[in-house]
């Protein structure tokens, strides 16, 4: 019963990646990144749920998944606090207009 749980884990994973790279919003951005990270979690917990070599369930992938989590959320807040300050320096949240920036 651990292919449910990988298929839908991947799925999660490729639709945060498509977003990631065809949107141009930076707070939708910031949100496929959060999708693929809930991909991952997803996929470790089931891994860690369902061991492979039939071994009793460890903790290892509950344990990577709650770091994940950890870091899921301080990379939240500081996008946030990213996407203020770039909004407030210049009031468009467009990735391609900071681009333009980096090149002057």
């Amino acid at each position: 019963m651990l292919l449910p749980y990988l298929c839908f884990g991947a799925a999660l994973f490729a639709l945060g990646l498509v977003g990631f790279v065809t949107r141009r919003n930076l707070i939708i951005i910031f949100l496929c990144t959060e999708m693929m990270f809930q991909g991952i979690v997803i996929n470790l917990v089931a891994f860690g749920r369902y061991p492979l070599a039939g071994n009793a369930p460890i903790l290892d992938g509950q344990v990577f998944a709650l770091f994940l989590l950890v870091v899921a959320a301080a990379e939240a807040a500081l996008a946030l606090a990213l996407v203020v300050l770039l909004f407030r320096h210049r009031p468009s949240l467009d990735a391609n207009v900071w681009a333009e920036l980096k090149e002057r």
